[in-house]
C-alpha cells in the first residue's frame, strides 16, 4: 500500500466536494478547507479512534475545529465515511456525498460553522468565533482525566487566530493541568482574511513562542502526509504519560492544489463557473502527479474507541441548608440571622459536591472570594483552577459540558463580562453551564466601579427573551436576596438542563427565608401584601426595599413587596399582583437599566393595560465608598429614594 499516495488521494477528493459545497452553497471557505484537508484525512481515517457510526460516542477521540469556517474539510471527509447525523432526538441517518451540496441551507444538518446541534454530533461545541477551540479541546480532555477515560483531543487553530488572547490562556492552562491528551495543531497558511498573518503569527515565530511556552513542538509540512502521521503518532505515544504536553505547528498552503485560487483574495469567497471548474482542473492535475502509486486495494483503517465509559451514579437529594449547615458544626450562623449569599454558595457547592458526581466547579483565582474554595477543599479532583483567564474558564467549562459534567463557574460578576462571546457560543453549543458572579453590583462599595458588575444583568437579560435549543429561555437570571434563597438556587440550576448565571453579594445579608421556601427558576415571591404599589426588586435591593415597605406605611401607604430573584418571570402572575395594587409598580435594582425594569416593562407593554411603572437603577458612574449604604446614597437607591418614588407613582407629593 501506498499511504502517501492514498492520503494524498483522499485530501484531493476533500479538496474536490469542499470547493462544490462551496459553490453550491454560494459562500463558504474552501480555500481554508484545502490548507487542512491532509490534517482532516489522516486524523478522521486513520489517527482517531472514533466511530462513523457513533460520532459522539462518550469514549471516542474528539476533533474541535477552532478554525471553524475551514468545516467544509470535515463535511467531506464524514460524507465519505457515511457517517451518522441528525439533531438530537431525532433519529440518525447515515450522511452521504449528496448531502454536501446542502451546506449552509435552512434545513441542513451541515451549518457554516460547526455547530452539534443542528445535527452533526462530531463536534462538541458550536465554534468559529475565532480563539475559543482549544479551551475547549482542553475541558474535554480535564473531564477525560477525572473519569479515568484514555480520550486523545485534538484541536486545529488557524494561524492568524493564534493572535487571540484566549489562545494564550489555553495554551498555560493545558501546562498547567498536565493535560498531554490534546493536541494542538497550527495551520499556519500564512493568510488570514485581509492579508497575511502578522509576523507574531509565522510558523516560525509559533514553534518558538510554544516551547517557550512548555511544549515539545513538532513543526511539519502539513500536506507531507509521512511527517503528518509521525507527528500524530509521536502524540499518541505520549498521550497520558508524565511528558509536556506536545504540539504541532504545520506550514500549509491556503488553497493547496488550486494555484488560481492561492494568495490573498480568496477568504470566504468559493470561486464559481469558469473559476471553478479551473480549480477543479488543478485538482485533478496534481491526482495525477501524487497518487499513481495508489492500488485498488489501498485503504484506511479507522481504530474503534474504547468500549464502555464509566457510568456516572444517579444525583442524590440535596439536604436544605439548614440540614446541611448543622451537619458542618454552622448552626451559631443560623441564629446569628444574616450570611453572605456567595458565602451560601460555596455551601450549596460543598453539598452539591456529596450529592451530585457530575458537578464541577471551575474558578478564576477568587476561589476564597466566591467561596467555590469550599467545593475545592472537599472535591480536588473536581476543582478546576483556571487563574486570571475567564474566557479560558467558559470555554473550557463548555467542553467539560460536551463531555457529561454539569460544570459551574465562578468569579467576580464584573469579570464575567469579558466572556460573553465565550457563554453566547457555548449556549449556541447546547452546553450546561452555571455561572456565579459574585461581589455584584454597587454595593461591593470600597473596591470601586472597576470591580462591580453593572451592565450584566442586561446582557443576560437579552439571552433571556429568546429560545434555546429546548425551547427554554436562552438564559435564566437569578439574583438571590438572601442566604437561603441563594444556596436553594444552586441546587435548582444544578438540576436544569441549559444556562443560568446567578449573582451573588459580598455584603451579609439578613435571612428573608427558612428551609420551608421553594424557590423556581422563572418564579418571584410576593413577601408583603398590600393594595397601593408594588415594589419589585431584586437581590440587595430587596433588603433596601423591605426597610421602604415600613416608610411607606408609616406615611399611609400600603405597598407590596416582591422579590423578582427570576428573569424571565411569570408575567401574567406578576400582571395580577400590579392589577390588585392600582396597576402602579416601582422596579428597584443596584446595576444599569435595561434588566428587571426593562423586563417588567416589556411585559406591561405586551399587556396593553393602563399600569404605571417607575424604574429605579443605577444612572451614574459611581466611585468607592467605605460601605454599601454609602453607595445606595450615591446612586438614589436608599430606602428614601424607594418611598419618595412610590409616593411620586401614586401622586402622593
Amino acid at each position: 500500500m501506498s499511504f502517501e499516495a492514498a492520503v494524498h488521494a483522499q485530501a484531493i477528493e476533500i479538496g474536490r466536494h469542499s470547493l462544490e459545497m462551496c459553490a453550491a452553497s454560494g459562500s463558504g471557505h474552501p480555500s481554508s478547507a484545502l490548507s487542512i484537508a491532509h490534517l482532516v484525512t489522516d486524523l478522521m481515517f486513520r489517527a482517531m479512534r472514533w466511530s462513523p457510526e457513533y460520532p459522539d460516542f462518550p469514549t471516542s477521540d474528539r476533533l474541535v475545529l477552532s478554525e471553524g469556517h475551514a468545516v467544509p474539510a470535515v463535511y467531506a471527509a464524514a460524507a465519505t465515511l457515511g457517517m451518522s447525523v441528525g439533531k438530537p432526538g431525532e433519529e440518525r441517518r447515515r450522511m452521504t456525498t449528496a448531502d454536501l451540496s446542502t451546506l449552509r441551507e435552512l434545513d441542513s444538518v451541515l451549518d457554516g460553522h460547526p455547530n452539534p446541534r443542528e445535527g452533526f454530533p462530531f463536534f462538541d461545541a458550536a465554534t468559529g468565533s475565532l480563539g475559543m477551540g482549544l479551551s475547549v479541546a482542553a475541558g474535554i480532555a480535564k473531564a477525560a482525566r477525572i473519569d479515568g477515560i484514555d480520550k486523545r483531543v485534538y484541536c486545529i487553530i488557524g494561524d492568524g487566530e493564534a493572535l487571540e488572547g484566549q489562545v494564550s490562556e489555553a495554551l498555560d492552562f493545558i501546562v498547567d493541568h498536565a493535560l498531554n491528551n490534546v493536541l494542538p495543531i497550527f495551520n499556519c497558511n500564512e493568510f488570514g482574511q485581509a492579508g497575511r498573518v502578522s509576523g507574531q503569527q509565522t510558523a516560525e515565530t509559533l514553534a518558538k513562542k510554544l516551547g517557550a511556552y512548555g511544549y515539545e513542538v513538532v513543526s511539519i509540512d502539513g500536506h507531507n502526509p509521512e511527517q503528518i502521521r509521525d507527528a500524530f503518532d509521536r502524540f499518541a505515544e505520549r498521550s497520558g504519560t508524565d511528558g509536556a504536553p506536545m504540539a504541532v505547528v504545520a506550514k500549509t498552503v491556503k488553497g493547496w492544489g488550486c494555484p488560481s485560487i492561492q494568495g490573498g483574495g480568496w477568504h470566504g469567497k468559493p470561486p464559481t463557473g469558469e473559476a471553478l471548474q479551473r480549480a477543479i482542473g488543478e485538482l485533478d492535475e496534481l491526482r495525477l502527479e501524487l497518487t499513481n502509486a495508489l492500488g485498488s486495494n489501498d485503504a484506511f483503517t479507522i481504530q474503534p474507541p474504547e468500549q464502555g465509559a464509566p457510568e456516572t451514579p444517579e444525583p442524590g437529594e440535596m439536604p436544605s441548608m439548614n440540614q446541611y449547615m448543622r451537619s458542618l458544626d454552622m448552626e451559631a450562623v443560623i441564629h446569628s440571622g444574616k450570611f453572605a449569599t456567595r458565602k451560601a454558595y460555596g455551601v450549596a457547592l460543598r453539598a452539591l459536591g456529596e450529592t451530585n458526581p457530575s458537578v464541577v466547579v471551575l474558578d478564576a483565582d477568587v476561589s476564597n472570594s466566591t467561596f467555590a474554595e469550599t467545593f475545592a477543599k472537599h472535591n480536588a479532583e473536581r476543582f478546576v483552577e483556571c487563574k486570571i483567564a475567564e474566557q479560558n474558564m467558559i470555554s473550557a467549562a463548555a467542553g467539560m459540558s460536551a463531555a457529561g459534567k454539569v460544570p459551574f463557574c465562578s468569579t467576580f460578576a464584573k469579570f464575567v463580562t469579558r466572556a460573553y462571546d465565550q457563554i453566547e457560543m457555548a449556549m449556541n453549543g447546547g452546553a450546561n453551564l452555571k455561572i456565579v458572579g459574585s461581589h455584584a453590583g454597587i454595593t461591593l462599595a470600597a473596591d470601586g466601579p472597576s470591580q462591580m458588575s453593572l451592565p450584566d444583568v442586561a446582557w443576560f437579560r437579552s439571552l433571556s427573551t429568546m429560545r434555546d435549543h429546548n425551547g427554554n429561555p436562552g438564559c435564566y437570571i437569578l439574583q438571590p436576596a438572601d442566604a437561603y434563597a441563594a444556596y436553594a438556587l444552586t441546587g435548582v440550576m444544578a438540576e436544569y438542563e441549559g444556562l443560568c448565571y446567578m449573582r451573588t453579594l459580598r455584603a451579609d445579608t439578613e435571612f428573608i427565608y427558612g428551609d420551608d421556601q421553594v424557590f423556581n427558576l422563572g418564579g418571584f415571591e410576593v413577601l408583603t401584601e398590600g393594595r397601593d404599589v408594588v415594589l419589585c426588586a431584586c437581590g440587595y435591593m430587596v433588603q433596601e426595599a423591605n426597610k421602604a415597605v415600613e416608610l411607606l406605611d408609616k406615611a399611609g401607604v400600603s405597598a407590596t413587596l416582591v422579590d423578582m430573584y427570576s428573569i424571565p418571570f411569570d408575567t401574567d402572575k406578576l400582571l395580577d399582583v400590579i392589577a390588585a395594587n392600582g396597576g402602579y409598580a416601582v422596579s428597584i435594582e443596584d446595576n444599569y437599566g435595561g434588566a428587571l425594569g426593562s423586563a417588567i416593562a416589556d411585559a406591561l407593554v405586551e399587556a396593553g393595560d393602563a399600569f404605571q411603572l417607575e424604574q429605579m437603577f443605577v444612572e451614574r458612574i459611581p466611585k468607592s465608598a467605605k460601605t454599601p449604604e454609602e453607595m445606595l446614597e450615591m446612586c438614589g437607591l436608599t430606602a428614601q429614594d424607594i418611598c419618595n418614588r412610590a409616593m411620586q407613582v401614586l401622586q402622593v407629593v
